[in-house]
């Protein structure tokens, strides 16, 4: 009976460990579960999809390592400096779609400088307000306005996101999210 019981025990810490930050679906699959820190993100980012009638994305464990790995290069290298992956060869070669976002840090009039309280969705609400400057049937942006950020969210063939945060010693902050399949590709529309 002692076997059957400690049998038991380490099956189950087995099974806990392999499905570690992963949640169970009413299908009886394992899904990677979104951290605390980035619990609005499918909200945020479905909710754009969402008006469009796209498929809404999933949260890829996999993504949001792959976004923090930049976010701390760019944290130990660039001081938080807002720079995509490069496209070339090598450690970092960027192979999802990514979007980006700064903060700047609160700086008061007496030298006091503080951390802004910034949540993941006011990240997406950002990039989802790029939707003012896109012009759907010439598939650009208005002249001297960006909207990669938002057609890179409600891109029809991306199905997962991951995202990461990073603060820096002048607290400043670099967002990174991450998607797959990537989108924003020269020529094609997005939906």
């Amino acid at each position: 009976m002692y076997k059957h019981l400690i049998f038991l025990f380490f099956s189950f810490l087995m099974l806990a460990c392999s499905t570690n930050n992963k949640v169970k679906t009413q299908n009886n699959q394992f899904i990677d579960a979104v951290p605390t820190d980035f619990k609005g993100t499918l909200t945020s980012h479905n909710a754009v999809r969402a008006t469009l009638g796209l498929n809404p994305l999933r949260w890829s464990n996999t993504l949001a390592t792959y976004a923090k790995q930049w976010a701390r290069h760019q944290a130990r290298t660039q001081n938080c400096f807002m720079q995509h992956r490069p496209h070339d060869a090598g450690r970092f070669k960027q192979i999802y779609g990514e979007n980006l976002f700064w903060a700047s840090p609160k700086r008061w009039s007496d030298g006091r400088v503080e951390l802004q309280h910034i949540r993941i969705g006011d990240v997406v609400k950002a990039w989802a307000n790029e939707v003012a400057d896109y012009d759907y049937q010439s598939n650009s942006c208005r002249a001297g306005e960006q909207c990669g950020h938002y057609t890179q969210i409600v891109w029809r063939e991306s199905q997962a996101v991951g995202c990461a945060k990073v603060v820096c010693g002048d607290q400043s902050q670099l967002w990174v999210c991450n998607y797959n399949p990537p989108g924003n590709y020269i020529g094609e529309k997005p939906y």
